[in-house]
């Protein structure tokens, strides 16, 4: 539990895991080297989707070792990955929340360029772009085309909205319903409510341990389908930037670190 009575960070990261037992120590030492260099405190929320693994334990064991900038969340059954990252954004409590998988294929290095990009071109939502991706051509494949067509039908511009490594400003949190193609769309909602969306590459790795859950199905036919119901919404979202940054000043209850003028 986050003391109510000591100051928010100014970063909030959130991993949502699944079986990742193997892969998740190591990431975590790579988030607490690269946050703990970043200005203004952090917190990091590892979210286990039900794991079977002994990733609960894993994750027990990091919260414990790590310090009170560590804490889980953990799901009594497997409800997928965008249930788990939706958990995880609502507990948020930093002005600028990083997001990332719990695989290792993101590189926690990448998150001061994120962040930076951010700050610097005055941006809301930061999206990664893959570089040298270390997948299968395959899954490479099956990408590019799912990107292709998502970007041109919902017009968010931007060319890899499966990478999961991503920064925003808090107020986007509201603009995201809990989908379960949740990572594919957050551009799309995002720009729909008129925040300011951009990209900057960023490194890609191999798994570090475990299995991708993902196939055909989860990569094209889901996100083929709610891609009609995302534009629907879009297309008729009340929520707008200017309310939503009001909003989010007025309910802070607890001091903050100024943001950083871009």
């Amino acid at each position: 539990m986050t003391d109510p009575g000591a100051a928010a960070p100014r970063f909030t990261v959130v991993v949502p895991v699944f079986n990742e037992a193997v892969s998740l120590p190591a990431l975590a030492d790579e988030l607490r080297d690269v946050m703990r260099r970043m200005s203004g405190g952090y917190e990091c929320i590892l979210v286990d989707d039900g794991s079977t693994d002994g990733t609960a334990a894993v994750i027990d064991a990091l919260t414990g070792a790590l310090g009170s900038s560590f804490r889980g969340i953990r799901f009594a059954r497997n409800r997928g990955q965008a249930a788990a990252l939706y958990a995880g954004l609502h507990q948020a409590t930093g002005s600028i929340v990083i997001v990332l998988d719990g695989d290792g294929q993101n590189r926690p290095q990448d998150i001061p360029l994120m962040v930076d990009e951010l700050l610097r071109r005055n941006l809301d939502l930061v999206c990664g772009i893959r570089v040298d991706r270390d997948d299968p051509w395959l899954r490479r494949s099956m990408s590019r085309l799912a990107n292709g067509v998502r970007s041109r039908f919902l017009h968010d511009h931007v060319r890899d909205s499966g990478c999961a490594l991503k920064a925003m400003r808090r107020p986007v949190i509201a603009t995201l319903p809990p989908i379960r193609t949740l990572y594919s769309f957050i551009p799309a909602f995002a720009a729909a409510a008129g925040f300011v969306v951009g990209e900057c590459p960023v490194g890609h790795r191999a798994r570090q341990g475990g299995t991708s859950s993902y196939g055909l199905r989860a990569f094209l036919w889901r996100p083929m389908i709610d891609m009609l119901g995302v534009r629907w919404y879009a297309a008729r979202s009340v929520l707008t930037r200017d309310d939503l940054m009001a909003q989010d000043d007025a309910s802070v209850s607890v001091p903050r670190p100024a943001r950083r003028e871009a």
